[in-house]
């Protein structure tokens, strides 16, 4: 008996630690989701801020290999749309900012760009959340790189930009 009350506990902690019902930001940073052609790749944030508090994380951006003329689609969570969000083209080595493309706030799904709108074939795409939430200029950013035929990404050892994003 004692041990069928012990597991019925242990399984209601347990959902309340996988946060069942809840879905704040008290859970950790959101997520970004970039499809092009088949793939589908989940972007974690390098910096993001959380219940009021600017955080970086230390995020590997993920590469895409993509082909010429490829739709890039992004889905950003629905916060980051209501607050407003804008992609930010940089560099192969994630250093110079090249140009950006405003997302009109409250969208979620953006699929205006396209694997041969950037003129370098290795390129780094940013989501960047737009100034003013409770943590005023401090934004959240999303790198994600792409690499299409003759493209090397090369120096990006780091995750955030160094020409930080501008939201």
């Amino acid at each position: 008996m004692g041990l069928r009350r012990a597991t019925a506990g242990g399984t209601v902690l347990l959902a309340v630690l996988a946060g069942c019902g809840g879905g704040s930001s008290s859970d950790g940073p959101p997520t970004v989701t970039v499809a092009t052609g088949s793939q589908t790749v989940t972007v974690k944030p390098t910096q993001y801020c959380l219940d009021g508090d600017g955080q970086r994380y230390d995020a590997t951006p993920p590469v895409i290999e993509v082909s010429p003329d490829s739709p890039i689609t992004f889905t950003v969570p629905k916060d980051v749309a209501q607050q407003g969000w804008s992609v930010q083209v940089f560099d192969q080595t994630l250093e110079q900012k090249i140009g950006s493309v405003e997302v009109d706030k409250g969208t979620a799904v953006f699929d205006r760009i396209n694997s041969s709108d950037i003129v370098p074939a290795a390129f780094y795409l940013v989501v960047v959340e737009d100034k003013g939430g409770p943590c005023g200029v401090f934004t959240g950013a999303w790198p994600v790189g792409f690499i299409r035929p003759g493209g090397d990404l090369t120096g990006t050892d780091g995750a955030t930009p160094s020409g930080q994003p501008s939201g």
